[in-house]
């Protein structure tokens, strides 16, 4: 999935008098109204939690987290004890991990990409990718079904032949009202599902409408999923380029 975890969920600013005109919207720019609803701040600073779930246990990952626009973002995790102070840098489309316990940066190889984050169904890869839904996609709008009490567009989005992308294709349901992405399927090339992701739990953080609660959940792994919650968030507060560094990274609490 394309979507960097301080992004995961969308942001909303789009009232209901554009209803009428959102109707005419073609396939593709109800995705690029999607795309700008997710990218509509130029920098973010959060508390959230990641809950794994797996069969026989689950674990609860807190952290905080700070982003400016698509190239820079730092996670900071807080808890559990044995993880606080580990950090994420990215940097474009490079990463870097902090590890407190052994004092050491790894920058993180393309063999790592594919790995789990923290445990967690999200893998590094998910943090750093720029495939673009708008630009790197053909888009078709298949239906409407109505989600967490909203109308929402059916969008399939399958990748042009000449994209560097993981998925085979892409359906995602889009809220008539606010473009919201309510809730995401994403298949591989054979078009086997692979993974869910849901939004819920629509409230005002921030000075802004969000779904602040998102479920990730595999399709092939019974009774695993991860759940991201943001506890609160800030928009648009001035954060330099420079404070994702790696010097930063070391001493950030």
């Amino acid at each position: 999935m394309k979507y960097k975890i301080f992004v995961l969920l969308s942001i909303l600013f789009f009232g209901l008098g554009q209803m009428t005109y959102a109707q005419d919207l073609s396939a593709k720019e109800i995705i690029a109204k999607a795309d700008e609803v997710l990218k509509g701040t130029t920098s973010s600073e959060a508390e959230m939690s990641m809950t794994v779930v797996r069969p026989d246990w689950q674990r609860e990952v807190t952290m905080k987290s700070w982003s400016k626009g698509d190239d820079y973002s730092l996670i900071l995790i807080t808890g559990p004890a044995r993880d606080k102070g580990t950090a994420f840098l990215k940097r474009e489309k490079e990463m870097w991990n902090w590890q407190p316990t052994i004092e050491r940066v790894v920058k993180m190889p393309p063999s790592m990409m594919g790995q789990s984050w923290m445990g967690s169904d999200v893998t590094n890869d998910d943090l750093v990718r720029q495939s673009s839904t708008v630009n790197d996609f053909s888009h078709k709008i298949l239906g409407e079904e109505e989600l967490e009490g909203r109308n929402c567009w059916i969008i399939e989005l399958i990748p042009h032949e000449d994209a560097v992308v993981v998925w085979g294709k892409i359906k995602t349901w889009v809220d008539q009202e606010d473009f919201l992405q309510l809730k995401t399927e994403f298949y591989d090339e054979d078009e086997y599902l692979v993974n869910t992701m849901t939004a819920s739990n629509i409230k005002e953080v921030g000075g802004k409408t969000l779904a602040t609660k998102m479920e990730i959940i595999p399709a092939e792994d019974e009774g695993n999923k991860t759940v991201l919650e943001y506890k609160q968030i800030v928009f648009d507060q001035p954060i330099k380029e420079s404070f994702f560094s790696l010097q930063n990274m070391k001493r950030i609490r």
